[in-house]
């Protein structure tokens, strides 16, 4: 099993058709935590094709984009006050 990363993507995009195409290719790879928050689970694979999409789809010059790689200590720490819980793994059993 490949090894999985947390990572949080946060974006700030003014041009509305761009950060709707954002949100629903990311849409591919997390899940939406608030409009422009994902939290997705990744192998090193999926990481490198979620970044490869966000590249085509953003300006540089004037759109934002963040990558917030959180290690498991860290996911331990993370708080939530309401909505739905931190993106997990589903534990898989084989019998």
């Amino acid at each position: 099993m490949a090894f999985k990363t947390f990572v949080v993507v946060v974006y700030d995009i003014s041009n509305d058709r761009r950060r709707t195409k954002l949100h629903k290719a990311l849409q591919d790879y997390g899940d939406p935590v608030q409009y422009s928050v994902f939290e997705c689970l990744l192998d090193a694979e999926q990481l490198a094709r979620m970044k490869k999409a966000v590249a085509k789809i953003i300006r540089p010059k004037t759109d934002r984009v963040r990558y917030y790689t959180l290690c498991q200590s860290c996911l331990k720490k993370i708080e939530i006050t309401s909505g739905a819980e931190v993106v997990s793994e589903e534990q898989v059993i084989v019998v």
